[in-house]
């Protein structure tokens, strides 16, 4: 994630009309999973992707001292 520090690893893999992406973070190897149509754009389902991780190391990371 930009400007923080850690990548993100994105996985795709198409089953039939679907895609299930796969974003991991590499600072904590939290992993989460969305799954859009195969029509849909890699760029879209990687920022859902992303958008989804980003929201899940908000909720489960604990607050920095800076932002209590």
């Amino acid at each position: 994630m930009a400007g923080e520090g850690r990548d993100v690893y994105f996985e795709f893999t198409v089953i039939g009309t679907v895609v299930r992406v796969t974003a991991i973070d590499s600072a904590t190897g939290t992993e989460v999973v969305v799954m859009g149509p195969a029509s849909a754009s890699q760029a879209d389902l990687q920022q859902l992707a992303l958008a989804k991780l980003k929201a899940r190391l908000a909720r489960e990371l604990p607050l920095s001292p800076k932002t209590r």
